[in-house]
């Protein structure tokens, strides 16, 4: 019943992880971080993105254009843009170890450890992934709201407000880091649990000895 437990919850902590990982690329990539609509013309819709910046129009039409220069970018998009790629890279990196390490691997039965320290390291590296992917996100809504309530810029200029992505990205590094927690406490759950039928086999033999006082 143990082991079952365990499975479930380490299934559970790797679903979490690796729907927060697709999520959290699709963050990276999508332009959506922000969106524009103008009052001179209502038809169409401004998208910005980490990579490219994205007019849609009324007939549904899009065009998209990438940013000329990485350095033209303000401060805070070209941070995001590294971090976002680096929780992609560590979330690859935790699901190759979380994957090897779960209890339904076949191939590593006889190495319980190292399949305990694998599960402990891929759940370590996905919660880091979360975090990286928090940062960013937090980020630029801090600036997006700032730039909102900014009294200095006259009424008349657009103001950009949260995209979807945005919130996908809280959403992505959220399912990260509970699925992280789960598959670090899934080894602690074998061992607390484990070690009941072994000291319980060990009283048993120790009443047979007649060692035992009535």
């Amino acid at each position: 019943m143990a082991w079952s437990c365990n499975r479930k919850v380490q299934l559970s902590g790797m679903f979490l992880s690796l729907f927060g990982w697709v999520s959290s690329c699709v963050t990276t990539y999508a332009p959506l971080w922000k969106n524009l609509n103008l009052d001179l013309n209502e038809l169409e819709i401004w998208n910005m993105g980490l990579w490219q910046v994205c007019i849609i129009q009324e007939e549904g039409a899009m065009e998209c254009k990438a940013y000329d220069s990485f350095l033209a970018l303000p401060l805070d998009l070209r941070v995001s843009r590294i971090l976002m790629c680096l929780s992609n890279g560590l979330g690859l990196l935790g699901f190759v170890l979380s994957s090897v390490g779960l209890d339904c691997w076949k191939p590593w039965e006889d190495k319980p450890e190292l399949r305990k320290r694998l599960v402990c390291f891929g759940g370590a590296i996905f919660g880091m992934s979360g975090i990286v992917t928090l940062t960013p996100v937090s980020w630029v809504a801090y600036n997006t709201v700032l730039e909102f309530w900014d009294e200095t810029i006259p009424e008349i200029v657009p103001r950009w407000e949260f995209g979807e992505a945005m919130f996908l990205g809280w959403f992505a590094g959220f399912f990260l880091v509970v699925g992280g927690l789960l598959l670090l406490c899934s080894p602690c759950k074998i061992t607390s649990t484990s070690s009941w039928p072994a000291q319980q086999f060990a009283a048993c033999n120790y009443c047979s000895s007649g060692n035992a006082k009535p």
